[in-house]
């Protein structure tokens, strides 16, 4: 582990944030690599929530990235888009520089007991301790990717199953659920399997999209993911998440394609 700091972010106030140099993104390390930011819009959406004496689960979560982060500081404004009991929308609009940077809306729902009607056909992912490791941060620039420790098993271009985590704090001294905490690590999946030299080829994400029939727990997050070019410049990275006790979710990011 090499950060710099010991968390992403330190909150200055109820609605601003200060990025520190461990969010240094992977295309520019002068601005933020974008997982942290989710997973911080996914922690303040669920402390809304929380706060307004909700008890619904975060299902699904929305990303549109609409721009570039800078390093410093930026505001996160919180609403209802759709206020109910059992389903809730809810939005998050992060604004760096006096722009929209990243909007996220997520579907809130109601949670019973259907332990009898549970299962998935998802395949497994291989045990982690036999997994081998991966140098993420040897292949990447910027400091946020050498907060993350990776094993991958690599089955050809394009295709690989991970397992990633991180020591490094969301928010400096706050609490943050494991759900928000592996968000926080969800955007890293288009960077674990590229299908060509990021040093040569770029394929920044442009949204990130993961719905979970189970809350994930623990400290490792999995990823087993396909990564597709198309003919016309536009890609996706599609992605099983797991956690250490099987699937919980997918998550899917498009792609633009640029030499």
């Amino acid at each position: 582990m090499t950060a710099s700091q010991p968390a992403y972010f330190r909150q200055l106030s109820a609605t601003t944030f200060v990025a520190t140099e461990s969010t240094g993104g992977a295309w520019n390390p002068d601005e933020q690599h974008i997982a942290p930011a989710i997973g911080l819009l996914a922690h303040l959406l669920e402390q809304d929530h929380v706060g307004r004496g909700g008890e619904l689960r975060m299902a699904s979560l929305a990303c549109d990235i609409l721009g570039v982060l800078p390093i410093g500081e930026f505001t996160v404004e919180v609403s209802v888009i759709r206020p109910g009991r059992t389903i809730e929308l809810v939005e998050a609009v992060l604004t760096a520089g006096g722009r929209v940077g990243v909007r996220a809306r997520a579907w809130m729902l109601q949670t019973a007991d259907t332990t009898g009607l549970s299962g998935t056909a998802f395949p497994d992912m291989p045990p982690l301790d036999s997994t081998p490791e991966y140098p993420f941060g040897t292949t990447w620039n910027g400091e946020c990717v050498n907060t993350v420790m990776a094993r991958r098993d690599c089955l050809g271009t394009g295709r690989a199953r991970s397992w990633i985590r991180t020591d490094t704090q969301l928010i400096e001294g706050v609490a943050v659920s494991n759900q928000a905490r592996l968000i926080g690590m969800l955007d890293f999946a288009n960077g674990l399997v590229p299908r060509v030299n990021p040093l040569e080829i770029g394929f920044p994400n442009i949204d990130l999209n993961v719905s979970f029939f189970r809350a994930p727990a623990g400290d490792w997050l999995g990823l087993d993911t396909t990564v597709s070019f198309g003919p016309d410049s536009v890609g996706l990275t599609e992605s099983v998440v797991h956690d250490e006790n099987g699937p919980v979710g997918t998550l899917s990011q498009t792609l633009t394609i640029r030499a």
